[in-house]
């Protein structure tokens, strides 16, 4: 017998407490038969003003994190969607392996990541060298992710940080703002862009602008998204959100 709704695959989809737009993000992108079952890491909504700041506040999400998969695992999915970003950029592609078989070996079923999703996803389009891309997050975060795109192969030109201060501030970086954002990415020598930050609305954006630009342009959500479907064996074309989705 098999989940009447989910006959096809169950996920177990995790974020934290105050993120806005991993929820409905990936409920756009879930094929018929997929179901996604929504776990919360619960965190604070913490006023960051230096690098230390948001590191301490990554940090609390991290040490969280097991408690929201204890709790997605009582319903039994069949794989994790891990629907937060900045630490699994964090300590380079080891750290990064580490983070995912920590989280991996204590659930029992597979995980995507948001960090190896953007570099499986840049290297399924083929022919990208080199990339830049923004986050919501302060300048020591921007290193580690700087960091493991270099370690996974790639060159990164340029990057920005949006500092957000609070991480429901994060949801409300408006299109306009994205927009002179991108602007600023693109470039004759930059091969694609990507964007971290998972509570960063930029599925609709990337979609767009990857038409405009005619080169990749990643949303982080999408990316994960994408990555868990195929870890299970879902090929859907999903048509929309960009061509990660639609061809990949």
């Amino acid at each position: 017998m098999v989940d009447v709704l989910g006959w096809r695959k169950l996920l177990g989809v995790i974020a934290p407490s105050t993120n806005t737009v991993v929820q409905p993000d990936m409920e756009r992108m879930r094929p018929e038969g997929v179901t996604n079952h929504f776990s919360r890491i619960f965190v604070e909504d913490p006023l960051a003003l230096s690098n230390e700041d948001f590191i301490a506040g990554t940090t609390k999400i991290a040490e969280s994190t097991l408690d929201a998969v204890a709790s997605v695992m009582t319903c039994k999915p069949d794989y994790l969607v891990l629907g937060m970003s900045a630490v699994t950029f964090y300590g380079g592609v080891e750290g990064a392996r580490a983070w995912k078989k920590q989280v991996e070996d204590f659930a029992g079923v597979g995980a995507s990541t948001g960090a190896e999703s953007v570099a499986a996803a840049l290297k399924a389009y083929g022919n990208v060298k080199t990339v830049s891309f923004v986050s919501p997050y302060y300048p020591v975060a921007n290193a580690e992710v700087r960091r493991f795109l270099e370690e996974s192969g790639f060159e990164v030109k340029k990057d920005i940080p949006l500092q957000c201060k609070r991480w429901t501030d994060i949801a409300k970086v408006t299109p306009e703002t994205l927009d002179g954002v991108i602007a600023e990415l693109d470039g004759d020598d930059v091969d694609a862009i990507v964007q971290v930050g998972t509570n960063l609305s930029m599925v609709d954006i990337a979609a767009k602008y990857e038409a405009k630009l005619a080169k990749p342009v990643i949303a982080i959500n999408a990316a994960t998204y994408w990555h868990g479907l195929r870890a299970c064996g879902i090929e859907d074309k999903i048509e929309g959100l960009g061509r990660l989705l639609a061809e990949f």
